[in-house]
């Protein structure tokens, strides 16, 4: 089955084409990053105005790079949520007019659940029950799966995303967006011991997570204890890569630590990790450095952020599954739990 999958819950305009649920035939991904830079985040209504220019011409080039033309074409899935109403709306309504024009089914998927499956994605049988570690911008949460579309949520954030963190704390320090990436570099050059950080702790929710307090301290180290949003930094350079690497260190152990717990409270086989976060390297060392028994699998690197692929290939099996194609009537969903 070839399965076309477009990608449009944020701020990447994505379309990729996928074999049976496995094999990438293409994967084009426009971004979005220096647009939204000047402002230090995404900016909803210039993510959306894109997306109106973008999605067409890269959907033809997704079918142009995989040799696929329309008629070859089994399936058209789009990200139904969560995520940005209007960017939601765009890809949505994209992909309903393809079916109705190709004449092909439509079938809309969880975006979280897809950054799950890109975890998975390159396996033949993927070990189950396994848990599903989810770290982005936008989400941070760990899940027992049982199977593809069925999850038992184990423990969320109750604030910011870890990713959010990232970039809220790469501004404070005066690094560029989007902060993940600049935090793991300066990181490199910095002491994660230097300054004692610690991560937010939920009662009676022990593998909940929250950021919002670790963010704060980084504000009262950098900015001191009354600090305005145009404070000077009252830190060196040398010590803004220790801030970096302390933040780092206290924020990514707080996430493998909580994981390996969740994972023992079942018969785990393995821990699929997916999201931007997943992408970096200490993150991955810590799960080694921490002695997680499980085999833990990540996608490919072009699979970590927002793309088409892993749509593409949730939207294989949630046919599969169901039997049929969506309805051209499906309405987006901003926030929406998995296994929808």
């Amino acid at each position: 089955m070839i399965v076309l999958g477009i990608e449009s819950t944020c701020d990447e305009s994505a379309c990729a084409i996928v074999k049976d649920g496995r094999e990438v035939l293409s994967n084009i991904i426009l971004s979005q990053t220096e647009l939204h830079n000047p402002f230090g985040g995404v900016f909803p209504e210039l993510a959306c105005r894109r997306h109106i220019d973008a999605l067409i011409p890269v959907i033809k080039q997704a079918l142009t790079e995989a040799a696929i033309s329309p008629s070859q074409i089994d399936l058209i899935a789009a990200a139904k949520g969560p995520g940005l109403i209007g960017a939601l709306l765009i890809g949505l309504n994209t992909a309903k007019s393809l079916s109705l024009a190709w004449n092909i089914p439509f079938i809309g998927v969880n975006h979280v659940e897809a950054h799950l499956y890109a975890a998975m994605m390159p396996l033949e049988n993927p070990p189950l029950p396994a848990l599903g570690l989810v770290v982005s911008g936008g989400h941070t949460f760990i899940v027992k799966i049982d199977e593809l579309g069925k999850y038992e949520m184990l423990g969320t954030t109750q604030d910011d995303a870890i990713g959010e963190a990232f970039d809220k704390v790469a501004a404070l320090l005066g690094l560029p967006y989007p902060g993940g990436p600049e935090i793991e570099a300066l990181a490199k050059q910095g002491d994660p011991s230097r300054f004692p950080f610690r991560a937010g702790r939920i009662k009676n929710s022990p593998l909940d997570f929250s950021f919002s307090g670790l963010k704060t301290n980084v504000l009262y180290k950098v900015k001191g204890q009354n600090p305005s949003k145009s404070a000077p930094l009252i830190i060196s350079e040398k010590e803004k890569a220790d801030v970096a690497a302390s933040f780092q260190e206290t924020a990514l152990t707080d996430v493998v630590t909580k994981a390996i717990d969740a994972a023992k409270s079942f018969d785990c086989k393995a821990i699929y990790c997916g999201g931007g976060v997943s992408n970096n390297l200490r993150l991955r060392e810590l799960f080694g450095e921490l002695d997680c028994p499980y085999p833990v699998f990540y996608p490919a690197k072009a699979m970590t952020l927002d793309n088409a692929a892993m749509i593409a290939g949730l939207g294989f099996h949630c046919y599969k599954r169901e039997g049929e194609g969506d309805s051209l009537e499906l309405e987006p969903i901003t926030r929406i739990p998995l296994g929808i």
